[in-house]
């Protein structure tokens, strides 16, 4: 049997998330990259890069970015969106992410984190990524904010694209979010899931404390809002690796 994040991030998924453009992406890193007080052609490793739309716009802010993902069908699409060939793609999984160069950032976005099950696998994501890391070296993850995915959760909603009908169900189950993504076309219905499981400030400064990695600086947002537990839509965390 097949682990959820192996099947979810298929040929459906573009179709699902059809509405994350490019210019979203740009947005989001030129806020970023203030954050990373890096030098052009400084290098980032985007963990979890999916259609690369991150990984381009950093490339395109200057800097030397290599993207990896899982899926493979999401890398295709990375390669195809990189017409001139900027971005290195790698293939792999973050658990043991291949490569042995280090970085002067690494970025996971877009909630591209507590895939798996046991908390030591997600801990394990998170050596992974300091162990990438130059010493000093920056870190940003763009996570939920837990608090207000329990409080504000809507059980269910549907929409249409391109012909296609698309319905979500959201549910908490074991201190995880689950989403059921039901893909209905005039041939057939298709089913996944995705999980992610509900980790807040306190547990990721805990898991953090496993790694060489410290934390500079707790946003509720891209623009920069102090994380607010009780209302803030993400959880951003920005550091370094020490050293």
């Amino acid at each position: 049997m097949h682990n959820w994040y192996e099947e979810s991030f298929g040929e459906d998924y573009l179709l699902v998330y059809k509405h994350r453009d490019l210019q979203n992406a740009y947005d989001e890193v030129k806020k970023m990259i203030k954050w990373l007080h890096l030098p052009k052609k400084s290098t980032v490793f985007d963990l979890c890069c999916g259609m690369g739309r991150h990984s381009m716009a950093l490339s395109d802010f200057g800097y030397s970015v290599t993207g990896m993902d899982l899926s493979e069908v999401l890398l295709r699409e990375a390669i195809k969106l990189d017409k001139d060939k900027k971005v290195s793609w790698i293939h792999g999984d973050m658990r043991k992410i291949p490569t042995n160069k280090s970085f002067d950032a690494v970025v996971n976005l877009f909630t591209s984190f507590a895939y798996f099950e046991s908390d030591q696998e997600n801990i394990q994501v998170l050596r992974e990524l300091s162990r990438i890391l130059k010493p000093k070296g920056k870190f940003i993850i763009d996570f939920l904010n837990a608090s207000v995915i329990k409080e504000q959760l809507v059980p269910y909603s549907e929409r249409f694209t391109e012909g296609v009908k698309i319905e979500e169900y959201r549910s908490i189950e074991q201190n995880f979010v689950q989403k059921s993504i039901i893909i209905k076309d005039e041939n057939q219905e298709r089913t996944y899931i995705e999980k992610v499981k509900l980790y807040d400030l306190a547990l990721f400064k805990h898991m953090i404390s496993f790694t060489e990695l410290q934390l500079d600086y707790v946003f509720g947002n891209y623009d920069q809002s102090p994380f607010d537990e009780k209302t803030s839509p993400r959880l951003i965390l920005v550091g370094h690796k020490q050293g």
